[in-house]
């Protein structure tokens, strides 16, 4: 049985700690090849051999969240110089519209493909020293549309700019709750065209900290970089989660159990 999007909390993660690597073992939504050419976004490839695009668009209230937003994440080789990863899901958000969860100008951008709904959740990594929310913008538009989007974020390199950031979202009463629009470091937007789907994710430091200088995570994973997102790795981090959720989005889709 499936169940609609809807608010989660997790336990704390110094709680789960002990459970985590049990869990990343069982857990093959994440990190494995995942067959199928939906995966490598390979828009050339034939309708019959992807699934239908309007299907992708009522996944979020079709499958479970746990399939959207997996419990635990692992990133083999996501860290700086190829480091492993695992990271926590601390909580998920209510499903809802864009309205009020953009800056202004990143919302403006989007308008062009609409949004039907926006969903999100905030992770942490295995030492609780970062936080990273991770979303999914899914439009109103068809493919023509997604695809101009897309080839505008390319080519005025609108996911480099500091004022199109994603917003954080925050939860009381854990290790995110200090994540405000003042701790965003390193994010990272991606415009699906197989999909009608926007992919976004934006890191931090778990304290709190303000960052004065907040970097996209290209330029953040740039080795040797200086910068404190870049030396704290946050980019991977936005990059990785952003990245894996992504392919859960797309193994839900192909999923031969998914309900009809």
């Amino acid at each position: 049985m499936t169940t609609r999007l809807r608010p989660i909390r997790d336990r704390h993660p110094a709680r789960t700690a002990g459970a985590v690597v049990c869990v990343v073992l069982g857990l093959g939504l994440i990190g494995g090849a995942v067959t199928g050419s939906w995966l490598v976004d390979d828009s050339a490839a034939s309708p019959a051999s992807r699934p239908l695009y309007t299907d992708a668009r009522t996944l979020w209230h079709s499958v479970p969240v746990d399939s959207l937003f997996p419990r635990t994440i692992k990133g083999d080789g996501a860290g700086p110089g190829g480091a492993d990863r695992v990271w926590t899901r601390v909580a998920v958000a209510p499903d809802g519209p864009c309205t009020g969860a953009f800056d202004p100008l990143l919302l403006k951008a989007l308008r062009p493909v609409g949004c039907v709904r926006l969903l999100r959740a905030t992770y942490t990594d295995a030492t609780t020293s970062s936080v990273t929310t991770v979303g999914m913008v899914v439009t109103e538009a068809d493919r023509d549309a997604m695809a101009a989007l897309r080839k505008r974020f390319s080519e005025e390199g609108l996911e480099e700019r500091v004022d199109l950031m994603p917003r954080t979202y925050a939860v009381p009463g854990t290790v995110a709750a200090g994540f405000g629009d003042r701790q965003r470091a390193s994010w990272t937007v991606s415009v699906l065209t197989d999909a009608p789907v926007v992919v976004f994710a934006v890191s931090g430091f778990a304290d709190g900290r303000p960052v004065a200088e907040p970097q996209p995570a290209a330029e953040a994973m740039v080795p040797g970089d200086a910068a404190a997102p870049a030396q704290a790795g946050l980019g991977h981090e936005a990059k990785g989660i952003a990245d894996r959720v992504e392919r859960a989005l797309r193994n839900s889709a192909t999923s031969p159990e998914r309900p009809e």
